[in-house]
């Protein structure tokens, strides 16, 4: 299976990032040189870029000159890339990053330690070792390990691709919407709809978004969350919504009701008072 680039988002807009695009880094080692398996040399690369098509010119044709002058030297190997010097005898070069060294020239390019028989990374044509390499590296937020592959940014922080998950149901969300909480806890979609959205007072379901949207609204009366459609008159199911072309809810009780079925209820209360028998106050002598 192709592996997918990683989506980031923007925490404010959560809008999606392009990645930054870098020369990605090369794992090789250096090898020693020997008589046995030395190759006729050939005229090695400049280290740095030439300052003109003459200048470069100019020291390609003096690397072939001294290559052409010390032919005749049976330990001749060819000129070293970094100081220019001719390597000779056996066990003085080695060869890395398609080019020749004095053993002694092949250096880590941050802490100056020879590389020769280890592992080294090439990084825009400079060489580091290892330990150096893995500091230049950004460190994943959940293992707190290097992240030397495919990095993925988010929140303001550097995750593994396989360590950004939902903080509820570990589903990775690489290439997924997510969202964060008022704790920076990253949820996918659907656990953070399930973990912080109201319930309705009336059907007692999640409000949440309607499919393919990104918003909702919810309506809150007498302290209590509603559905806009479950806000409606408990006796005739009139619409309370006032933009939803409702005449408002007037609460009896702590029940939702319409004006007309409120006024209908207050009628019905003061009729049952007034049917009650009066009981008549006595003094005790």
């Amino acid at each position: 299976m192709a592996s997918r680039t990683p989506v980031r988002l923007d925490p404010a807009t959560g809008k999606k990032i392009p990645p930054p695009v870098s020369p990605k880094p090369v794992r090789m080692t250096a090898t020693r040189l020997t008589r046995a398996s030395v190759r006729p040399p050939a005229p090695p690369q400049l280290s740095s870029a030439p300052s003109s098509t003459e200048d470069e010119l100019d020291a390609l044709t003096e690397l072939l000159v001294k290559n052409l002058e010390n032919t005749a030297d049976p330990d001749f190997f060819g000129m070293c890339s970094k100081c220019g010097q001719k390597v000779s005898g056996e066990g003085t070069g080695c060869t890395a990053m398609d080019k020749l060294f004095h053993i002694k020239c092949f250096l880590c390019v941050k802490c100056g330690c020879q590389l020769t028989g280890k592992v080294f990374y090439k990084v825009e044509d400079q060489a580091f070792c290892e330990a150096d390499y893995l500091e230049t590296l950004e460190t994943c937020w959940v293992c707190n390990q290097h992240i030397t592959e495919r990095i993925l940014r988010a929140t303001g922080k550097c995750f593994h691709p396989e360590c950004f998950k939902c903080e509820v149901c570990n589903k990775k969300l690489d290439g997924i919407q997510f969202t964060v909480d008022n704790f920076n806890k990253i949820h996918c979609i659907e656990d953070y709809y399930r973990k912080y959205s109201p319930r309705c007072a009336s059907c007692n379901q999640l409000i949440v978004p309607e499919q393919g949207q990104d918003e909702t609204i919810r309506i809150v009366s007498m302290n209590k969350d509603f559905h806009v459609k479950c806000y409606i008159c408990e006796d005739c199911n009139a619409p309370l919504s006032t933009e939803k072309g409702g005449t408002g809810c007037f609460p009896l009780d702590n029940h939702l009701l319409c004006q007309d079925c409120n006024a209908i209820r207050i009628q019905q209360m003061t009729a049952a008072l007034d049917s009650k028998p009066v009981r008549p106050l006595t003094t005790e002598l």
